[in-house]
């Protein structure tokens, strides 16, 4: 039979912040409440109190990391009770928006009087009860599964030191020489089909060739 996990609550939250402060590791908390490890690392991430001016009183307690834990949630069931902004959101992410995009049309907007913000828009995109909607696919990068916050790829290997503009000499940089090119991508509304255009200017006569792709992936994309 399925073990099923409710959220943790106060009382665990007690317990979590009294062993902690016993100097408990997490690994024995996690087997004392019966949760997984990565269950109580996250908690105690995600609900930590941290100031930048008072660095003595950071820590885990177990009264503000409840509270955290129901803004939190708060923030989410937003979506939940209003159904009408529930139901813009999904429709703006189906026509393209980013999250980003649908917080600020929302703070922009005077008729609305909910205010989301595009971090609780990713958390309903990918949360559990709302993942069936598939609405992953009309992000830009159209992941199934989300990268944690703040994640990205070292572009050193991709951009070399030596090949960035800054790098660039000064007869490239004037336009005084002939046979310089620079390139870019045109990327349309999926609505539009998965075509896209890879443009290449040459720098000092502004002569342009332009290059169509069929799919969206970098890997078909024309090498030049």
């Amino acid at each position: 039979m399925k073990r099923t996990h409710s959220h943790i609550d106060m009382d665990k939250r007690r317990k979590i912040a009294r062993w902690r402060m016993a100097g408990l590791s997490v690994d024995l908390i996690a087997e004392k409440l019966g949760r997984h490890r990565s269950t109580i690392f996250r908690e105690i991430r995600r609900n930590t109190f941290t100031d930048a001016e008072f660095v003595d009183l950071n820590g885990y307690y177990c009264v503000t990391a409840h509270d955290m834990a129901c803004e939190r949630r708060a923030k989410l069931r937003k979506l939940a009770r209003f159904s009408n902004v529930r139901q813009s959101v999904i429709d703006r992410i189906k026509h393209g928006w980013s999250p980003q995009q649908i917080a600020g049309w929302l703070l922009a907007d005077d008729i609305s009087l909910v205010r989301i913000c595009a971090e609780t828009i990713y958390r309903f995109i990918y949360c559990k009860e709302d993942y069936g909607l598939g609405l992953c696919r009309y992000l830009p990068e159209a992941r199934r599964k989300r990268r944690s916050r703040g994640y990205r790829k070292p572009r050193n290997s991709v951009f070399p030191s030596a090949h960035r503009i800054s790098q660039r000499p000064n007869y490239i940089q004037d336009r005084s020489q002939f046979g310089h090119w620079e390139g870019d991508l045109l990327i349309f509304e999926r609505e539009l089909g998965h075509a896209n255009i890879t443009s290449i200017v040459e720098r000092t006569s502004r002569y342009v060739v332009l290059l169509k792709n069929q799919s969206r992936p970098s890997a078909s994309k024309l090498q030049v």
